[in-house]
């Protein structure tokens, strides 16, 4: 199958059960094969069972470092865009309560496509990125959305050599469809027009 990111050939990387996963000779990511992408049904019920608490302590913790970078780095009368913010947008409602202009955008639970007509200083995308199952179109709608100068906060873990994919727990949600390494981010980077890309742990910071 072609690279749903780069269009680029993948050969066979690693085939689990009945999942086969494809690893694209360009940009290095790892794909799951379509065939098995779950219904829009089942991906949808697979997300409700996720405690996504905006009070939940743990996961404040959790997206605390998008929080302090966008604080560090933006005031609260520029605007933010949290993408894919699921059914409980936490990060979303800690800006908030700081005084911060952000909306939300998820295609399950909050599908309001007038905040994708717009442009933003900063896009928030956490946990969200591993899902694309066009990672393509989804780099290049994001991209597209933020203004000159503008910011793209990512939060995913990062597959590397060093690890065991077979036994690699990042893999095992079934929602999970699209899989980086440093070498993907790179490319990302040079195709969908952003000056710069850094990584810090799993926190990748894009500048437009």
């Amino acid at each position: 199958m072609k690279c749903p990111l780069c269009a680029s050939d993948t050969i066979v990387f690693s085939e689990i059960q009945t999942r086969i996963y494809y690893r694209c000779i360009a940009c290095k990511g790892i794909a799951l094969d379509p065939s098995q992408f779950l219904s829009h049904e089942a991906e949808k019920k697979r997300y409700q069972l996720h405690d996504n608490n905006i009070n939940d302590s743990g996961y404040q913790k959790f997206v605390s470092p998008i929080i302090r970078a966008v604080i560090k780095e933006y005031e609260s009368n520029h605007q933010g865009l949290d993408f894919g913010s699921g059914s409980g947008p936490v990060i979303t409602s800690q800006l908030r309560k700081k005084g911060y202009s952000v909306v939300t955008y998820d295609p399950f639970f909050d599908a309001n496509h007038s905040v994708l007509k717009k442009n933003y200083n900063y896009i928030i995308c956490c946990e969200v990125m591993e899902h694309f199952y066009n990672p393509a179109k989804e780099f290049k709608l994001l991209s597209s959305l933020l203004h000159s100068g503008g910011t793209l906060y990512c939060k995913t873990r990062l597959f590397s050599d060093a690890i065991d994919f077979n036994s690699w727990w990042y893999k095992n949600d079934p929602t999970h469809v699209f899989f980086y390494t440093e070498d993907t981010l790179h490319w990302i980077k040079e195709n969908f027009g952003f000056e710069s890309m850094k990584i810090k742990d799993d926190l990748i910071v894009f500048r437009k």
